[in-house]
């Protein structure tokens, strides 16, 4: 087992680190059993291929997929308020479909064009990228400490929360249901080429993959690459090339063509 490198963005108490997706198995230490607040990893790649797998029919790996307590409360509430015809399923569905594709990502969106924009302000993103998310009014639980991690062609990053489905609400609205099952944040740490296969996204061999663990103290927030063709546009036509997924990792922003044709 190859040594766990330190995080660049490790906290003070030395909680994150992360993992490189050319090691053979992953140590997740620090995890323990001691409520929600498992202990932040990074898996750095070397670019190795990862293991073939078709589909997004990631099957079962050995993590529990039961419901929390106030997941249950939330669908009996839902099935009573459906059932006495207070509200419409496809009314709960649009508003559901609103905070997870339109509403939280597109604060992400702005945040990645002004730092594809604006050169003082990506620094202070990636430098402290709580300060400099909040700046912009985008502030909330889930979203107190964020750090920030920019894609290059040497280099892609994923996020992952490997124990439940700590996301970064305030930036990129609700996490959606792939990112929080048991397959994706077994496989995303084991096998990431192959996962971000899945999603569509081919990366050359020789960039490197890092995943990073979010946990209950710290979400990360991927900056992707900007894409080629888009000189001189402004933050507002480049914040509506940003998807979600690009702001997970799992997504590339396509050129301007391509998103057009697409």
């Amino acid at each position: 087992m190859s040594p766990v490198d330190p995080n660049p963005h490790q906290p003070a108490d030395g909680a994150a680190r992360h993992h490189d997706d050319d090691q053979a198995s992953h140590d997740h230490d620090g995890h323990g059993d001691e409520g929600r607040g498992h202990d932040g990893h990074g898996h750095d790649g070397d670019g190795q291929d990862g293991h073939g797998h078709g589909g997004h029919g990631h099957e079962s790996h050995g993590h529990g997929s039961e419901l929390s307590e106030m997941a249950l409360r939330v669908r009996a509430l839902e099935s009573l308020l459906l059932e006495k015809g207070y509200v419409e399923e496809a009314a709960l569905d649009e508003l559901v479909q609103t905070y997870e594709t339109r509403i939280g990502p597109r604060n992400g969106a702005m945040i990645v064009a002004r730092s594809w924009t604006d050169p003082a302000f990506r620094d202070w993103l990636l430098r402290d990228a709580s300060a400099a998310i909040h700046a912009m009014g985008f502030t909330g639980r889930q979203g107190e400490h964020m750090v920030a991690v920019e894609n290059t062609p040497q280099e892609h990053n994923m996020v992952v929360c490997t124990l439940c489905s700590c996301y970064p609400w305030p930036v990129l609205g609700l996490p959606p249901t792939w990112y929080k099952s048991p397959p994706y944040r077994s496989r995303a740490v084991i096998d990431p080429r192959g996962v971000l296969a899945d999603f569509g996204v081919e990366l050359p061999p020789a960039t490197r993959i890092r995943v990073w663990d979010s946990t209950a103290e710290v979400r990360y927030l991927v900056i992707p690459m900007r894409p080629a063709g888009t000189d001189g546009w402004s933050a507002e036509e480049l914040a509506a090339l940003v998807s979600r997924d690009s702001m997970i990792g799992t997504a590339v922003v396509a050129a301007p063509a391509v998103a057009a044709a697409s």
